[in-house]
């Protein structure tokens, strides 16, 4: 089995779009990544490899995420085309080229894209994906390469207004 975790950026404050790429996380979107981060901790939910967009409030929100998980925060792998955008397609391309022996894998980047991957992905998801919205995804495959859309089964979908803390 492979389990894929994706995860929307945290909260950041509201630029607009002069400087989209170097937004910055809010303290509450900080305080969210902190919890939901700590949450997966607890259920002993650990990365294999961590891929992020390089915009700086997705790589904020990966590199609280690595903290609570004990991932080395420099081995977090950067992926353009994360930010840029991505079909499913070329979604479903980037995870056939992941590394065998990764077992789970992190993916952090940003809405729309991650709303089409986790829906196109799964065999249903009507879900929301607000900031730092955290979707674990199961394929009952033995390589990345397996990966097809429609062919993943919800594991968990977190949301920081679950949490009470």
């Amino acid at each position: 089995m492979k389990r894929l975790v994706i995860v929307r950026h945290a909260k950041a404050v509201p630029y607009g779009y002069d400087d989209d790429f170097s937004r910055a996380l809010t303290g509450k979107g900080e305080t969210d990544a902190q919890i939901i981060g700590r949450h997966l901790q607890k259920e002993g939910i650990q990365p294999d490899l961590m891929i992020s967009s390089p915009a700086l409030r997705a790589r904020s929100t990966a590199q609280i995420f690595a903290e609570s998980l004990g991932y080395p925060s420099p081995k977090i792998r950067e992926e353009e085309a994360l930010y840029e955008g991505l079909t499913t397609g070329g979604f479903v391309q980037l995870l056939h080229t992941l590394p065998a022996e990764a077992q789970t894998v992190f993916v952090f980047g940003h809405n729309p894209g991650l709303s089409y991957y986790v829906s196109n992905l799964l065999h249903f998801f009507h879900g929301d994906m607000p900031t730092c919205s955290t979707v674990g995804i199961d394929f009952d495959v033995q390589s990345w390469t397996e990966v097809e859309p429609r062919s993943g089964a919800k594991a968990f979908q977190l949301i920081p207004s679950m949490f009470n803390e």
